[in-house]
Parts: structure tokens; sequence; C-alpha cells
């Protein structure tokens, strides 16, 4: 059965049956705290890719910080991820080094994947995050293979595969929150609707109103979160975890929230209304965990600078790092080296252009 999840953050703070608070005050601080540098990370990425820096595209998930820090923050390192290409913060939340991500970005050898995928398809083989595809909703069968491992492994490791709206128009999500259904593997679906598949709109993706009711067609539950509010996307992937890790199968939690850019780094995003974007910003996940936690004066504008200041310094050593890497190289094949241009056409190593002219 389908449910929402519409409390505020105060909701999810109340204290629990044994008189402790549900959520404690360093956990609600390093929400915020993760949020914050999730956006400056993807702020300093966007303008890199503006001023050239690194080629390629890169996706932002500006504005939608609180669905992927809330689920994400309290998984342990054998817990797997399975993100999609928007979700390059995913990788940080989890523990990913900056100078990996970063050197991932440039397409540097110090990548993680030595430089071969394109810009914010980061994985991590060492924390199990599994490296996007472009291929809408590919990641899902891949997590959900790893969630069949784990169940027949007899551990209590989990999987949490992220998604957008689109993609449950697709077959490859269907496929994946079926075959969980019926095996009750350990995996929690997040799907993050921003209410854009790209340039298509929510409507034109599907009659329901929320996408959390696909799972009563599986036999799981599903749940629809406000997916600005950090603090109840928290509480409940904590429950769909913790009853991931005890046997009880997946659970699909729907976010609903809202990227402030484009598609991508090259989409301006015509096609939305100035107004529709403009409201959406005033619900500012990062803005509203800040007056909550004055509310309950964890939170000052000192603490917030100094974080920002310490955090900034550690990105601009980490795009220090990657900008200083060694470049990747042509493939190598055997005893040669070959690289091709855009026909097929053999290139000279030296001078880029081809070996034979026709």
């Amino acid at each position: 059965m389908a449910t929402k999840v519409k409390e505020s953050a105060a909701v999810a703070t109340t204290s629990s049956k044994n008189g402790g608070s549900l959520i404690s005050d360093d956990k609600l601080k390093q929400l915020y705290a993760t949020m914050l540098k999730c956006r400056l990370m993807e702020e300093k990425a966007l303008g890199l890719k503006k001023m050239a820096r690194f080629k390629g595209n890169y996706y932002a998930a500006v504005g939608q910080e609180a669905a992927v820090v809330g689920a994400a923050i309290d998984l342990r390192p054998e817990d797997a991820v399975a993100p999609s290409h928007r979700d390059f913060i995913t990788n940080f939340v989890k523990g990913v080094p900056l100078d990996a991500m970063f050197s991932q970005l440039y397409g540097r050898v110090t990548s993680p994947d030595k430089g071969r995928c394109a810009p914010a398809h980061c994985g991590y083989a060492p924390l199990n995050i599994i490296t996007p595809s472009s291929t809408i909703a590919a990641q899902l069968n891949i997590g959900t293979g790893i969630a069949l491992a784990n169940k027949m492994l007899k551990n209590d490791n989990i999987v949490v595969a992220f998604s957008g709206d689109g993609s449950t128009s697709l077959g490859f999500w269907h496929e994946a929150l079926n075959f969980s259904a019926v095996h009750d593997l350990p995996i929690i679906f997040v799907c993050q609707n921003n209410l854009w598949a790209e340039s298509v709109p929510i409507r034109l993706q599907t009659k329901v109103e929320d996408i959390s009711l696909k799972a009563q067609a599986y036999g799981f539950p599903g749940i629809t979160v406000d997916g600005n509010d950090v603090v109840a996307m928290y509480r409940v992937a904590h429950e769909a975890i913790q009853r991931a890790r005890s046997g009880g199968g997946p659970t699909l939690i729907e976010a609903k929230t809202y990227r402030w850019y484009g598609h991508s780094s090259i989409d301006p995003a015509k096609y939305r209304a100035p107004e529709e974007v403009e409201a959406w910003k005033t619900k500012d996940p990062i803005a509203a965990m800040e007056r909550y936690l004055t509310q309950r004066n964890l939170f000052t504008p000192a603490w917030k600078q100094q974080m920002i200041e310490s955090f900034g310094k550690e990105l601009d050593e980490a795009v220090d790092f990657a900008e200083k890497s060694p470049q990747v190289e042509p493939i190598e094949c055997l005893d040669h080296v070959y690289s091709f241009d855009i026909r097929g056409r053999e290139l000279d190593r030296k001078t880029r252009a081809p070996k034979y002219q026709k």
C-alpha cells in the first residue's frame, strides 16, 4: 500500500516510546552540513564546466540534495548504491575522496575509472558504488543483481537504487521492481520525482498522482515523501533500510523534489516557466533545514560560513589535484597505440591527421 509522508521535520524528531529522540541533534547537523557541502560541490562543478575547465557534460542535482542525503547518509561501506548520472553527489555522501571525484570529471588517470567514463558517471568500487549509465534506469537491474547476491550470501547488506521520474515509464524499471518483489530482495528504490524527464513533464509520463502507487502492482510498500525535507527523507529511508536488512524485502520511496537547472549543463531549460522554477527555489531544502535548526538553537550563520570556507579549500585542492594529474593516453592495443576520428579512420599519434588520405 502506498502512503504519504507530509509531516514537517519537527514531526520526525519527536520523542520515541523509550523517551529518546528519533533523530539526535548531531545527526540533524550532519544532515544539514552534508547537504550544504553537496550544494557547494555541485556549484563548483557547474562553474568549472562553464569555464570549459573539463570536457563533456554535467548533470546537476542542485535542489535535490535532501533526497540523496537523507537516503544514503547512513549506508555502510558494504552497502551498494546504484546511482543515475544525476547522482554524482552520492559518491560524496558515501565517502568517496574529493580528489577521485574531480579526477573523474576531468577524465584523468587518477580517476576511479582511469578516465574512461563521461563526466559525472562516477563509480567507486571500494565503496560499492556502481558506475552510472546514460541509459535511463539501466543501473536498477545491476543494483537488483547485487541485492540478489546479498540474499544468496545471507548477509544483511542492502542496495539503494536511485532513478528519476522518467525511468518509471521504462521496462528496466518494471523488471527491477518486479524481480525484487518476487524474491524479497534487500533493496530500496528511490525515485527522485523532479517533475521533468529531461524536457518532458510528469503529466506526459504517468497518469497517477503519486509514483509510489506503482509499488502496489509489485506487492511491496510505496511511500511518497517531501523530497525537499531531509529529515522526512532520512526517517523514511531509515525505516526502509532496517526493513530490508531484516529480510522484509524492497521499498519504493518517491521523493517529490525539483532540479533548479536544466537536464544537463548544456540545457537552458526553456521548456519550464520561470515562475515554476522560482516557486520551487522558495522550497530550497537547505534553507528549510536552516530555519528548522535555528528553531532548535543548532544553527548560526557563523557555523555555516566556517563550513563554506573550510570546504571551499577542500574543493580547490581537489580541483588542483585533478588538473595536475596526468591525462589519459590513447588506448593501447597489443604493441601499437591507436586513435581514430569520427569516421573510424586511424589517426597519426603525433599529428592527429588521418594516416591514409583517400
